[in-house]
Formats: C-alpha cells, structure tokens, sequence
C-alpha cells in the first residue's frame, strides 16, 4: 500500500517525479483528459441550463479501473495535473471518477519538476480551483455548441465532413481577408537615388540616399522626376551641412512566453507550432541529463507572462558575471501584457547551470535547438544594454539633400549571447559605416545610382505571425495557437507553401458563408470579447452558465434563420492545367488521405486519377534526369532521381544543388531509419513464433 498517490497527465512526467520521491509514493499518469463530452453529440444539455453531459473516454476503462483500486489504497491521493485551466479541469474529472472531495486538499501543481520544487509542492496542496475549472468548461461548452450548431449548416448547404469553430474560423478570416488585400494591392512606383561618396581625409567610401529640396522631404515619383534631379547636381560639388554623432541603445527581449517562443522558433529553427510545443513538453516533462539523473529542463511552456522568480533572478546574475564580467549584468523586470493571466512565469531554464552545450549529448537534435533557444533568450534577458555609436550625416549638393547613417558597435551586452528576430533585422545589418566627417567639408561622388521600387502588399501569414496577430488580437490564448492552426491546415481550409499560409478554395468558400451569415460570431471582436469573459469567470467575477446563457439566445435564431434562408453552395474543384491522357478534359484537384491529387471531372464515366508530381529545376546529381519532391508518411521532404530505383539511386533529404557531388553513403542516410524499423519487427514476430 502506498503512502501517496499522486496523478499527473503523462508517464513522462510520472516518471520524472518517480524519481524525487521515496518507494512509499505513487505515481501514475491518466493519459490526458478521462471524462469528456462525447463524440457522437452535442452532449450540452440545453434545457437544463447548458449542463455538460460528462462521459467517460472511450478506451480508459481498465486505466480508470486501476487508478480507482490505488486511489482507495492509498492513505493520501494528489491530482497534479498540469498547472493551467485545462489541467485544473483535468484534475476536477479525475476527483469525480475518484470520489475525492472536492473540497479536500488534493491539488498539487508544479510551475517547473526538479526535485525541491516538487518536494515542496507536495507539502503544500490547495482544493481544486473552480473558477479555474469553470473557465475551461465555458469554453469547452461553447465552443461545443458553436461547432454542433454551424458545422451541420455546412454539412447542408456545402458538403459533409466540414466543420466550423470560434477561434479556428476567425484565424482562417485572417488569412482570407490578407489574401483579398494582396489580390486587390495596386503597387505604386517610386524612386530613390543613392549616392556613393568619399572622404578624402580617410579614403572611406560610405553611402547616401536622396532625401529632397530645401530642407523639405520630396518624394520621387517616376523616372521623369529622378532625371530632372540628377540633371540639377550634375555638376554640383557635395558639401558636408550637418553632423550629428550620439549613441543609441539597444534592450534585449524579455524570456519568452508561449506566444514568442512559438514565433522565435519558427523565425530561427523553422519550427512548426506542433512541433515547437511537442519538444517544449518533453523538456519541461523531464530529460534524463547523466549524473543528475531525470530533471525537467524548463518551467512550464503555456505561460503570457514575461515575469521571473528572484531564484531565477539570482542564479542569472552568478552565471552572467562569471562567464562575461560585472559589466555584462543589468537587473531587468520586464512588464506583462495587460491582457496576460500571469498565472506562470516565463518559460525559462529550471536550472542555470545546465548550459545547453553541456547536456548537448543528452537531448535529441529539437530538444537541444529549442532547449539553446530558451536558455540564451532567458540569459539575454538579464543582461546589459548592446551600445552603439551613430553618426548621421546630411550633404548639400545645389539645394538638393542627401542623408547618410552609421552605426558601430562599441559594447555588445546582450547582443553576445543571443538576438532576437524582428521585421527589421534585415534592414539593420544593410546599415553602412560612415566617417567622421566635418560640416563644409567637400565629400567627393564616385557614383550615382537611380534604383526604380514598387511598395509590395502586406505579407501573407506565416504560423509566425498569425500568431502574433492571434494574440495581439485577443484571439485564444497560449494553449490554443497551435492546435487551432492545425485543425484549419488539416480541414484544408488553409495550405502551407514555403512556410506562407493560403486560403484554399474550400476555406474561402466557407469564410465567405459564414461571414455572411453568422457575423456576429464569426469575427475578431466577439471572439476576444469571450475570451474575457472566460477570464472573469476564471477570476470569480463572472458565473460560467451566464456567460453560455448571455450568448444562446441571439445565436440560437441566428441559427435558425441560416438554416431557412441560406441556399445551397456550390463547391467548384480547382481546375488544372493537365490534360486527362483517356478523355481529354481538363483534370481537376482533389483531396483524399494522403493530399491533393489530380482526377478527372468525368467521374464516373472517366475514372483517371494520379498523384501531383512535384519536381525542382536542378538535374539529377548522378544521372542528369528530373528529380521529384516527395514526402515520408510524417510528411517529411526528400528528393529522388525518376529513375530511382530501375537505372538511378539519387536520393537525398537536401534539394540538388548545381556542380553538387553525391555518393551512395547519402543514399543510406535517408533510408537508414526505414530498414532499421524493419529489422526489429521482423526480431519481435520472430519472438513471438517461438
């Protein structure tokens, strides 16, 4: 009999706790959720004040059976499901399933596992936190009623198998709208001119751009207004009129939270968000690091807050001043968002002195990228200001002004350790150096160069920035980025190409439904309007069935309404440029379980079907032939020779490059994982025969 019996979501974690705590303690993990709504319905009892009708998951019974057995053996019983509302909600189904007290002692969280946090947690359990629990089953319940209210009008009056969604339709409202702004941008013509000059006294050539007339800014147009310019200073000497030298400072970023963590890792490792918060998980869950044994690498990965523990604080400062000087520390608070729970701190290493190199051995190759990223980001965070020395010139020549800036770096700070991605990063490292130049003085013209521009549409989403654009809105919250992104690339409802996300066919044709007729669900105000709503119900200020009550109503007849007066949607398939080789027609993309597909719209008189080919421009390395784009059963890329395997062997996870020498060893690196997988299940049938 065990003296403690503590619960958490995953064996992982259960394993890592297992290990800082004495053989009279339990523990064992559910699997996630046990008790939901169910799948085949709406499972909201609407007549009876939106009551959940709770069951239990398909598939859990033996677990839930053997949780059942060592909860009533144990003396004492700990549900330490993770740290947030879902956790909390986790952790209130398991008590039911249990029949612990709801409002016993049985709640244990831990913002970070290692060893003292755990110990001390377990000392002090707190009653499960309904506001919390409630908060979870607002948004589990009305985002039930939402999907099984909409997605049927779909299903009606478009096609089965869709399905619509509070967050996930307004983020696939986003990327509709960005495509229409970039199909409907009218790119507008301007100029610039860049002068390069100079300086005599240092024999340093630097860099200037037109900038107008008579101190005033001119703007210029077209060709015609750049060569009347250039006809007006093309004899003029360039004087020196103004000289202004300074220092501009630069702030490192604060630690991450979930939101920057996923924007950072997809900018820096290319990181989908999916994967970003898979590796997160098993760092914070634990990694067996050698001596130390299993510890949890970092603090809990679903967080919107920037604040960090002054332990945190302190070992920040030892590990800064030994390893880069006094002068490369500078306490910093940094301040959260406004709309943040700050429930957590920032995502941030548990121990310092786990540097990423030292346990490099330890980590698969994602968990070390993402474990660097964190632990320098964190580091960076506490450390002095990067300082630079600018210098920013303005040359006259016949009334006519140029300007020219510099900036050189006297003390690197931060900047040593890590940099953080921005927008603009690409327009800093183009900065030129400029000389230490004199008012009056004459700069000599070694070149003048009119270059023609044209302003570009706004970007399209990347899962970056849709991101960020999610939260800046209000839209959702850290635990939700990912998985709604996910749902509306797997609905095809969005495609990803080169990290950009596109509306499909089928996404705008859905947008466009539900935009007209459920606009008052359907968009950015109201969706972040309830997540505030499920934040007071979380912070006690708001009950959780009034908030479902406030909401039906209006919806209901909306509902209604569509229904009656909605007619049916045509869904046209996306026509191609191929030829269907058995009758002539222009075949037409569809999608089945494995992706898009070419088939022929005669079906079923014509049933000609294949796979969309997808090659790169580089010949094949060994042969000369086309090589073609596949893609693993994971979705991974790889590149093969189409001869492969009859007269060619090229295969390669890189893209061929032009004059690249390949040899069969690269062959082996891309099927060397297959033909292991299949060597140990041909060991196990081979055990199980005998």
């Amino acid at each position: 009999m065990a003296d403690k019996l503590i619960i958490v979501e995953s064996p992982a974690k259960a394993n890592t706790i297992k290990k800082f705590l004495g053989g009279n303690t339990k523990v064992m993990a559910s699997m996630g959720h046990i008790r939901d709504l169910p799948k085949s319905k709406m499972g909201i009892k609407i007549e009876e004040d939106f009551e959940p009708e709770y069951i239990n998951i398909r598939g859990k019974g033996d677990l839930i059976k053997t949780l059942k057995k060592e909860a009533t053996n144990a003396k004492e019983v700990y549900l330490a499901t993770d740290p947030d509302r879902e956790g909390e909600a986790i952790a209130w189904h398991l008590a039911h399933i249990l029949e612990i007290p709801i409002d016993s002692n049985c709640r244990v969280t831990f913002n970070e596992i290692t060893k003292e946090t755990v110990k001390e947690s377990i000392k002090k359990p707190r009653k499960i936190d309904m506001n919390l629990t409630d908060a979870q089953q607002a948004r589990r319940v009305l985002d039930r009623i939402v999907g099984y209210k909409i997605s049927p009008v779909l299903w009606k009056k478009v096609k089965r198998g869709l399905s619509a969604g509070r967050v996930q339709s307004v983020a696939v409202k986003l990327i509709v709208d960005r495509e229409e702004e970039i199909e409907h941008f009218v790119p507008e013509e301007y100029w610039n001119i860049y002068a390069t000059l100079k300086d005599e006294a240092s024999k340093k050539t630097f860099l200037a751009t037109f900038y107008g007339k008579a101190g005033k800014k001119l703007d210029l147009h077209n060709e015609e207004e750049v060569n009347e310019v250039l006809q007006q200073i093309k004899n003029g000497k360039y004087i020196v009129t103004d000289v202004k030298k300074g220092e501009k400072k630069r702030t490192p970023a604060p630690p991450f939270t979930t939101s920057t963590m996923q924007q950072e890792a997809s900018r820096k490792l290319g990181f989908t968000l999916k994967k970003t918060m898979s590796t997160a998980q098993g760092l914070y869950e634990g990694v067996n690091v050698g001596q130390r044994g299993t510890v949890g690498l970092i603090t809990y990965m679903r967080t919107d807050s920037t604040r960090i523990s002054e332990e945190a604080r302190k070992a920040a400062k030892d590990h800064i001043t030994k390893t880069y000087g006094p002068s490369y520390y500078e306490n910093r608070y940094y301040k959260t968002n406004q709309n943040a729970q700050d429930a957590h701190e920032a995502i941030r290493p548990t121990y310092v002195d786990l540097t990423p190199e030292e346990i490099k051995d330890h980590l698969t190759p994602d968990q070390y990228k993402l474990y660097r990223l964190i632990y320098n980001r964190f580091i960076a965070s506490q450390m002095a200001q990067a300082v630079f020395d600018t210098i920013s010139a303005q040359i006259n020549v016949n009334d006519y002004i140029f300007k020219a800036n510099g900036q050189t770096l006297k003390f690197k700070g931060f900047m040593t350790l890590y940099v953080e991605t921005t927008e603009n990063e690409k327009e800093e490292e183009e900065q030129t150096s400029v000389p230490d130049l004199k008012i009056n003085q004459e700069v000599k013209k070694e070149k003048l160069e009119p270059k023609q521009s044209f302003t570009q549409p706004p970007a399209r989403y990347t899962e970056a920035s849709l991101v960020k654009a999610l939260e800046e809105k209000g839209i959702g919250r850290p635990s939700t980025y990912s998985p709604t992104i996910t749902t509306i690339l797997e609905r095809r409802y969005i495609e990803k190409e080169q990290k950009q996300l596109h509306p499909t066919e089928l996404g705008r044709v859905v947008n466009k439904l539900l935009v007209e007729n459920f606009a008052d669900v359907i968009n950015v105000e109201f969706t972040a309007k309830i997540e505030q709503e499920f934040d007071e119900v979380a912070e006690g200020k708001e009950k959780w069935k009034q908030v479902i009550r406030t909401f039906y109503g209006p919806f209901e007849k909306e509902v209604e309404k569509v229904e009656k007066e909605l007619e049916h949607v045509k869904l046209e398939d996306e026509v191609s440029d191929v030829v269907c080789e058995k009758c002539g027609r222009l075949m037409v993309y569809k999608y089945g379980r494995y992706g898009k597909f070419l088939a022929c719209p005669g079906y079923p008189e014509c049933k000609n079907a294949k796979p969309i080919v997808e090659t790169v421009n580089v010949p094949c390395p060994v042969c000369g032939s086309t090589v073609q784009v596949r893609k693993t059963k994971r979705g991974k890329k790889y590149y093969i020779c189409e001869n492969n395997p009859k007269s060619c062997n090229y295969i390669s996870w890189n893209a061929p490059k032009v004059g690249e020498t390949w040899s069969p060893e690269d062959n082996k690196k891309v099927t060397r994982r297959r033909t292991t997988k299949r060597k140990t299940k041909s060991k196990k049938s081979k055990g199980k025969n005998k």
